[in-house]
């Protein structure tokens, strides 16, 4: 026996409301269990890319100290890495952009010479939070 177009038709069916209920309630499920999760990585990621360029401005420095003999003083802050600042025995640019990067939570790294604990200098971002100490994701990350 054929079925014509029209019987097809009539035997097609859309989801039931309760299928359409249950799918929500499952993806909402999963989105609570799995979504803290991203967020956690999200946030640990941001920290290791602050340890990335803090190694990376802790060779800059290290760079300029070979070359002038001494590192920036906090007057001079981490712009003198750039530009020089008229410093004799500059050799820089020491950083190969043209501006100092941000930290992930786009501000500007602190920069303390001498520094307060036992090294020439002190080098850190203020975190989530944007203000120095804090715990978990708002924890400040040092070079020290």
């Amino acid at each position: 026996m054929k079925t014509t177009k029209k019987e097809f038709k009539s035997r097609q069916r859309g989801f039931s409301l309760i299928e359409l209920i249950v799918v929500l309630v499952i993806l909402g499920l999963l989105a609570t269990v799995v979504g803290p999760q991203v967020i956690k990585r999200l946030s640990e990621g941001k920290r290791d890319i602050a340890k990335v360029q803090l190694a990376e401005l802790e060779g800059a420095l290290d760079l300029f100290r070979f070359d002038v003999g001494r590192y920036p003083t906090a007057a001079e802050g981490l712009q003198v890495l750039i530009d020089g600042g008229g410093i004799e025995n500059w050799g820089g640019p020491y950083l190969k952009k043209t501006t100092l990067p941000k930290d992930p939570w786009a501000r500007d790294y602190q920069y303390r010479s001498p520094g307060q604990y036992g090294h020439d200098y002190d080098l850190w971002s203020l975190g989530a939070d944007g203000r120095e100490g804090g715990e978990d994701d708002a924890e400040d990350v040092t070079s020290w």
